[in-house]
């Protein structure tokens, strides 16, 4: 029966093709010698990013025929077992039988809800096909969880919510035309990415009500699925209060003792050990990021503050529906995140804190490469002050050069003594991979379109 089910299901997604998704700027490969592993947050596109490979390699030539795609989220594998999943095989060889496994592209999406399936996949990769992709849930397993269960045969591809530069191709706004009317979009595009963020679905819904709906909906999903049930966690009221009071932190160094004090006193019977935990199980699922302090020493790093971004604005002002504008928090939220996907696997995100403070201080392996600021403004002498003696006093410690501060809408090249500071629009900063100068104009031909 199961068999039969499975040429159901591969029958049916090659009758899809090509599926209809919108274009993202990670490109999984095409020719793989790892299992392609798709780690991230929920509601990022994970699946969707498996499906753009598919059509990348129909566009290259490859059949619809040599597509195996299988869903495990379908009710009707819900109590399917380990030794069931050779039934895939059989499935697709009875279907086409001319066509030899090793030029197959396997797709399991979800296959983390059966028992066993990583000795499955590692035994499909290494004696039949070499192309093999998978996705999974936090709910069921993290992405550090992924790597270990296939013992090291994995390459990860990390989804988060949309980038400003696919934001704008989702929303249809030319991010590089001159036209004044392309400008004035871009403007409106930058304002609503910062507040209502990057989740595809979101993006994509037009009605504000129903966008914040989505998004509560999402936070819940995350709580109940990705903390409470799978780390079988009891006091669910605690647990959202915790991580509303996260949020309500943010560009803050966070203390999870202060935090702890605030519940007790309310009358929360919780042990601070189980905070601590709450917050590395938050980070594993995706619904924030977090740096340390920088420093010289490991140890004094690790015991460090961190501070926490959430994983997209829109699902904070959700959340929080706070009162007042939150506007300089969500503008160093924004780069927070831009900084996190641009960090490769050579990087590491650091905040600086001595006598002044700077926002983010990114290592590249063993040198700090660049200390980046974020203000709202700089037309007020105090603040401009405040954010260029931060990041002067960074750059001594770590004998830094490049030095940029990340605005609203300013753009200028500040020259205090003996640094070269950038100030550039969130704008400008967002729609390339690579910063520029205030002089627009002379940099643009340098980027390459997506």
């Amino acid at each position: 029966m199961k068999k039969e089910l499975f040429k159901s299901l591969i029958a049916l997604t090659q009758g899809e093709l090509p599926f209809e998704r919108m274009e993202r700027e990670i490109v999984l490969p095409e020719q793989p010698d790892s299992i392609i592993t798709v780690p991230g947050v929920r509601r990022a596109g994970k699946s969707s990013l498996l499906m753009l490979a598919v059509n990348r390699l129909l566009d290259a030539g490859v059949k619809k025929e040599q597509i195996l795609w299988i869903n495990f989220d379908d009710e009707r594998l819900a109590d399917i077992k380990t030794e069931e999943l050779d039934e895939v095989l059989a499935a697709y060889r009875e279907m086409f039988p001319d066509i030899p496994l090793k030029n197959v592209y396997m797709f399991f999406d979800e296959i983390q809800n059966v028992s066993g399936w990583d000795l499955f996949v590692l035994r499909v990769f290494k004696s039949y096909c070499p192309h093999v992709y998978v996705t999974g849930s936090n709910a069921k397993l993290l992405s550090a969880e992924i790597s270990t269960a296939l013992r090291g045969w994995t390459l990860d591809y990390e989804m988060l919510p949309l980038s400003f530069r696919e934001y704008c191709r989702f929303r249809k706004v030319n991010i590089y035309s001159p036209l004044e009317t392309d400008e004035a979009k871009r403007n409106i595009a930058i304002d609503e990415y910062i507040h209502n963020g990057g989740f595809p679905n979101v993006v994509l819904t037009e009605d504000r009500s129903v966008r914040l709906k989505r998004l509560q909906g999402y936070f819940n999903t995350m709580l109940f699925r990705d903390l409470v049930e799978r780390h079988k966690i009891k006091s669910t009221e605690a647990l959202r209060y915790f991580l509303k009071r996260i949020m309500t932190n943010l560009t803050k160094p966070t203390s999870v003792n202060t935090i702890y004090n605030d519940m007790r006193s309310m009358g929360l019977s919780i042990s601070k050990d189980d905070l601590y935990d709450w917050a590395d199980w938050a980070v594993e699922a995706y619904m924030f990021v977090r740096f340390p302090k920088y420093t010289a020493s490991l140890v004094k790093e690790n015991q460090s503050l961190r501070k926490y971004y959430v994983i997209d604005n829109g699902l904070r002002q959700a959340v929080l529906m706070p009162h007042s504008s939150d506007d300089g928090k969500l503008l160093e939220n924004t780069v927070a995140l831009e900084l996190f996907r641009r960090r490769g696997a050579s990087k590491k995100l650091f905040y600086w804190q001595g006598k002044h403070e700077c926002d983010f201080v990114v290592q590249n392996e063993e040198t700090v490469e660049q200390l980046v600021q974020v203000s709202w403004a700089l037309d007020d002498e105090t603040t401009r002050r405040r954010e260029l003696d931060g990041l002067k006093e960074a750059a001594q410690a770590t004998h830094c050069s490049r030095l940029t501060i990340v605005t609203r809408e300013h753009n200028e090249i500040i020259q205090d003594g003996a640094y070269t500071i950038k100030a550039i629009s969130i704008k400008d900063w967002l729609s390339h991979n690579a910063e520029f100068h205030a002089n627009k104009e002379e940099n643009l031909a340098g980027f390459k379109k997506l």
